[in-house]
């Protein structure tokens, strides 16, 4: 499928400028914010946030951690080897041990068939259900604590963000997202695509990232200027736009438990991928290799014991409630077997990519 760049149409998603949004601003401003934000939810499903809280110096200095981490030797990489099975999601996922997808279902025959992801999963230092995994502090000393301050950074940013949603939305306690996200059940990855041949992509022998929706509630993107993300266009299912990168954004999306909680019919979880980035990023020469690509998604999820139901005012006559009540805990773990082996190779057998 050669053409596939030429098929794909380049979209710029809306664009919300969060400076409005402060503690001392009029509750006009903040107003004018959140309907932006929560128009943009519904009618595309992503938005780019600019002024939304992680300076950019930081978001810079966890580009360059991010890099450091994946330049080390794959044996080194395994001195923090993310745990077998579905349960734990932290440490580093060597490449074959896990694959997203849209399937969801319980029968893991069906997951086995789709794996082939590599990066490194950090969370809350307070989550048992969720322990860390990390590098000794000598293969790479300051990560560990840097790793932690950004990944609080980024809460605090998104306690605004679903705090402006609840408010863009006219929920009657716009802070009723906010009360389920203490932030310990949230997930920061780094996500490295190394350089492959564009023409994998462009036959689809190889996608870098296959096209899925996110689990938890909302997801926030910070990536390099490569290019690849597509998102699904709601009008026109099928339909894939590129997106262009925007220095500095935070590239914001709706995830499934969002959708749940908003009935679907406000909030939707849209499908998105990364493919073929544009021509710029792949090198001349016989096998026209794609350049490495880095990002950094912040997946926002509510407490493992968060009951998700149809807010009260996303349903009623004529609009009846379309998804049963789910506990977090065990609709990530349905979600999760679909992903993850049993049992993981040993750092010797471990490919040496990623």
């Amino acid at each position: 499928m050669g053409s596939i760049e030429q098929e794909t149409p380049q979209v710029s998603i809306p664009v919300v400028d969060f400076s409005a949004w402060t503690p001392d601003a009029t509750l006009e401003a903040r107003l004018a914010v959140a309907k932006e934000l929560a128009d943009a939810c519904h009618n595309v499903g992503f938005v780019s946030i600019i002024n939304h809280g992680v300076p950019l110096e930081l978001l810079e200095e966890a580009f360059a951690w991010s890099k450091k981490l994946f330049d080390l030797k794959t044996e080194e990489k395994m001195l923090a080897p993310h745990p077998d099975g579905p349960t734990v999601h932290r440490g580093y996922s060597w490449p074959g041990l896990e694959k997203v997808s849209q399937v969801i279902s319980s029968d893991v025959e069906v997951g086995e068939q789709l794996r082939a992801v590599t990066d490194c999963k950090i969370g809350s230092e307070d989550n048992p259900e969720q322990p860390n995994v990390w590098l000794p502090p000598s293969t790479l000393p300051g990560f560990r604590e840097f790793m932690t301050h950004f990944y609080w950074t980024c809460n605090t940013a998104s306690l605004s963000i679903l705090e402006a949603l609840g408010l863009g939305m006219g929920l009657s306690d716009p802070s009723f997202l906010v009360k389920f996200h203490s932030g310990h059940n949230n997930q920061l990855r780094l996500l490295h695509y190394p350089p492959i041949p564009a023409a994998m992509l462009e036959t689809e022998q190889a996608a870098r990232m296959p096209a899925h929706s996110d689990w938890g509630s909302i997801t926030m993107l910070f990536q390099d200027d490569c290019g690849g993300l597509e998102v699904e266009n709601q009008k026109k299912e099928g339909e894939f736009m590129k997106v262009t990168p925007r220095s500095g954004a935070c590239v914001m999306n709706v995830g499934d438990l969002l959708m749940r909680w908003s009935n679907e019919d406000y909030l939707k979880s849209t499908l998105h991928r990364v493919t073929l980035p544009p021509a710029r990023d792949r090198f001349t020469g016989e096998e026209r290799m794609t350049r490495a690509r880095y990002s950094i998604p912040y997946f926002v999820s509510p407490d493992i014991d968060a009951v998700i139901e149809c807010m009260k005012e996303c349903a009623g006559q004529g609009n009846p409630v379309k998804y049963e009540s789910v506990i977090q805990g065990e609709y990530r773990l349905m979600r999760a077997k679909l992903q993850y082996r049993e049992t993981g190779p040993t750092a010797a057998a471990a490919p040496a990519t990623g």
